[in-house]
């Protein structure tokens, strides 16, 4: 005899015992609850007559049932797209996507914890933007840019594993950088696409893509970045427009011809169209180069017959030992050089030199035309003071209490 006892038993076990996932158990529960429904009528189920009886109810509930089955079979395909569109929505709230100086999309983490800095003038950007710490592998080593290190002692733990043409990628690899940052270089970039490491191009000719590539680095690295990013963008602006007001007035006459030189041997200056001729521009003079272009060769002859009135030498212009150059007495002296306006009238000026060369692609480059005004137009910017305006943009920009003895320092190109 099947009694109620025995069926409750029997049922009770197989609902208490249904194994799967949630909807799975929640499916199980509705299937047992038409069980009882259909056997347990009336509260009697006594003997198999009775439960023959209620069998036939049953075949009511079997049609309600199987809807149920179907819904539930539904709504568990949907929740199971809600947890897919759930896990794709975390991984892009996980990533971002930057668009670099070429165009390219770069997709990289929303937290950057390890940088690779390729570009010698990027990484005092990056220092700048808060991410000192952050860097484990550079191009930039203390012997070449001493002040850096000075002024961000944390670049001191990243290994120097670039070059200018070369990288170490098996050690680049084991430092597992979020990103990398270097200047436009295909042949770079298709090396770093093998380790699968994000990689961001980035350049600038002008202080108006030099503001782009800051605000750009900011979006990368996140955080408060974006703030010192826009400090920065508007102090270069409003220092540019301060300039420009003076040497406006300034007539074209009175604006002497500067030549940039950026090495003796082989000799090498900056022309037209560069960052260069910008703060050359805005501080009140005109570009001698009659050429255009970024580190260009010249010769003997074309700067003797550009005749500049002023020259500007990169600090490492002197630091090749086999250059018959190696310092300012050795220019003055020297019986071809002397043929030249500025050698013979010895306006010649040593570039300053601080975290980053001052007169090339850094964020230093901000103090550059301020000071090149200084030296070109002292009646007209005799109200400037370039070791308080250092020291003032260390504070604000390094986070770094620059001395006066360090400030005169690094406007005289001298190493700590």
């Amino acid at each position: 005899m099947v009694t109620e006892e025995n069926l409750k038993r029997s049922l009770q076990s197989q609902c208490e015992n249904s194994k799967g996932n949630v909807r799975q158990r929640h499916r199980n529960k509705v299937l047992c609850s038409f069980a009882w429904l259909s056997i347990l009528k009336d509260g009697e189920c006594k003997t198999m007559e009775g439960v023959k009886k209620s069998m036939k109810h049953l075949s009511l509930y079997l049609v309600v049932l199987a809807m149920l089955v179907v819904l539930l079979t539904g709504c568990g395909q949907s929740n199971s797209k809600s947890d897919a569109s759930r896990s794709t929505a975390n991984q892009l709230k996980n990533e971002k996507i930057i668009v670099d100086s070429t165009g390219a999309k770069v997709k990289i983490s929303s937290q950057i914890n390890k940088i690779a800095d390729s570009w010698p003038a990027h990484n005092e950007i990056v220092a700048m933007l808060g991410g000192a710490d952050k860097i484990v592998a550079t191009i930039d080593s203390k012997q070449q840019y001493p002040w850096l290190y000075k002024v961000f002692p944390e670049m001191n733990k990243a290994q120097t594993l670039f070059t200018q043409t070369t990288v170490n990628t098996e050690q680049l690899a084991a430092q597992k950088p979020d990103i990398i940052f270097t200047s436009v270089n295909p042949q770079f970039v298709s090396k770093t696409k093998e380790l699968k490491i994000p990689t961001m191009q980035l350049v600038f000719q002008n202080y108006n893509d030099l503001k782009k590539v800051i605000a750009t680095t900011a979006k990368a690295l996140g955080g408060d970045a974006q703030d010192k990013a826009d400090q920065y963008n508007a102090y270069l602006t409003n220092k540019l427009k301060e300039v420009k007001a003076k040497t406006s007035q300034i007539p074209g006459a009175q604006k002497p011809k500067i030549l940039h030189i950026g090495t003796f041997k082989p000799l090498v200056i900056d022309g037209k169209d560069t960052i260069v001729d910008e703060w050359i521009q805005a501080a009140g003079g005109k570009n001698a180069a009659e050429i255009s272009g970024n580190q260009k060769p010249a010769s003997m002859e074309q700067i003797i017959k550009w005749d500049p009135d002023t020259i500007i030498v990169g600090k490492t212009a002197f630091s090749d030992q086999q250059n018959a150059i190696k310092s300012l007495d050795t220019l003055y002296k020297n019986e071809q050089w002397k043929r030249i306006s500025a050698v013979k009238n010895k306006n010649v000026y040593i570039n300053p030199m601080g975290a980053f060369l001052w007169d090339r692609y850094g964020m230093e480059s901000a103090l550059q035309f301020q000071w090149l005004a200084k030296q070109l137009h002292p009646d007209q910017f005799q109200n400037f003071d370039m070791v308080k305006e250092t020291r003032q943009f260390y504070k604000t920009f390094m986070s770094y209490d620059l001395s006066k003895e360090e400030a005169n320092k690094i406007l005289n190109a001298q190493n700590p």
